[in-house]
């Protein structure tokens, strides 16, 4: 497998998306050869016309080929009966994101494939040296995500048909924080302090006091919404929750600081002034 480019990444359908050159190797001995040449380069037309593994991928929610100018196809074959067919596709598979770290996350997308009827007894999948090689990374489109990198592993599945090989490739994927932090921590901080500024007005200026810690319990609400667009709607707090959340308790507890005492505040001068005016008899 040679990986052109991964990304984008989709966390709303938890998928993304992958590019590659998909190499199968096998023998069939029905074509061997006697001949001064040794390879032969078939034309992709002949796909159809030997065979070749019923190769799927699992966790494929679609996969293209690729046919412009032609069909993205190689195909040759050795005088020992060697076979290699090669083609290129981009494909989008499942990726479950666990976002509970979100946006520090880090998460290994797989990429599986087996054969669809072939049980084990009947056609095995290996690795061979150097199975997945990676093209240059500066050209892929993460944009969120950093490329840590890949491995790949052979499992059995146990089904009622059979028990089938499957191949899996990983890839390691960090999130990058910069537009989180630029995006929502930062606001989130600087409106924190700014509801703290009220505690410097004079106690006496209701209006600005009151509408300073009423702009501020706004904007959390509409920072907290914004933040969590790029989320699927998962049941659990996320880390940037539990700090918007915290953020959003600081700003809250500013206004009602204020409220509080304004209450207890006028209270006392309302009874030291009916205490003042009361008949002296």
């Amino acid at each position: 497998v040679y990986v052109n480019s991964i990304g984008p990444v989709d966390p709303i359908n938890m998928e993304y998306t992958i590019d590659i050159f998909f190499a199968q190797t096998w023998y069939d001995s029905r074509l061997k050869f006697n001949s001064s040449m040794k390879l032969l380069m078939l034309n992709s037309n002949m796909v159809g016309k030997i065979w070749i593994p019923d190769t799927f991928f699992r966790n494929s929610r679609k996969s293209d080929a690729h046919w412009i100018t032609t069909p993205n196809r190689l195909l040759r074959l050795w005088s020992n009966g060697r076979v290699m067919y090669t083609l290129r596709l981009t494909i989008n598979a499942e990726c479950y994101l666990k976002l509970h770290n979100f946006p520090m996350d880090e998460h290994s997308c797989p990429l599986e494939f087996s054969s669809y009827g072939y049980p084990k007894n009947e056609i095995q999948y290996r690795w061979q040296r150097r199975a997945v090689e990676v093209a240059d990374q500066r050209y892929w489109r993460l944009y969120q995500f950093a490329f840590i990198g890949l491995r790949n592993t052979s499992d059995v599945a146990n089904t009622q048909s059979g028990e089938y090989v499957i191949m899996t490739i990983f890839f390691d994927l960090s999130r990058r924080m910069g537009y989180f932090t630029i995006q929502t921590y930062i606001p989130c901080s600087m409106i924190v302090v700014l509801s703290w500024v009220s505690f410097w007005i004079n106690k006496d200026a209701v209006p600005a006091r009151t509408s300073l810690g009423i702009t501020t319990v706004l904007t959390m609400t509409t920072l907290s919404t914004i933040s969590r667009k790029s989320l699927p709607k998962v049941s659990y707090v996320t880390a940037m929750d539990l700090f918007v959340s915290v953020c959003f308790i600081f700003t809250f507890a500013a206004l009602m600081e204020y409220g509080t005492l304004h209450y207890f505040t006028s209270n006392r001068q309302d009874k030291k002034t009916k205490s003042n005016s009361a008949p002296v008899s």
